[in-house]
């Protein structure tokens, strides 16, 4: 499954969630916080994104910490491990381009 596939009811399922217990819009924003988070970490577009399917899991993964903790950030200091792992395995924003001059 790509990230750009993860639904709602993906999250409300994994989250273990009845239909009275949640909004769309409440789910919607930890997806796209999730995402957000994983743009900024790694430095990948959605398209890029989309390209490593072990990236859905980390999505899964910050929902549950951000719905478990009630909060609409990820805490880089207390960061899963597994999280951490996977998105450092496709981090391009810290690699220099081939215009950069070497210092």
């Amino acid at each position: 499954m790509r990230v750009s596939e993860i639904t709602v009811a993906d999250i409300a399922a994994y989250l273990r969630l009845e239909d009275e217990e949640y909004t769309e819009q409440e789910i919607q924003m930890l997806i796209d916080t999730a995402k957000a988070f994983i743009r900024s970490y790694t430095g990948l577009d959605d398209a890029g994104i989309d390209l490593h399917e072990d990236l859905t899991i980390v999505v899964y993964i910050l929902c549950q910490d951000m719905y478990d903790n009630r909060t609409l950030y990820v805490d880089k200091n207390n960061l899963n491990k597994v999280v951490e792992t996977i998105l450092s395995m496709h981090s391009t924003n810290l690699l220099p381009t081939p215009d950069e001059d070497v210092v």
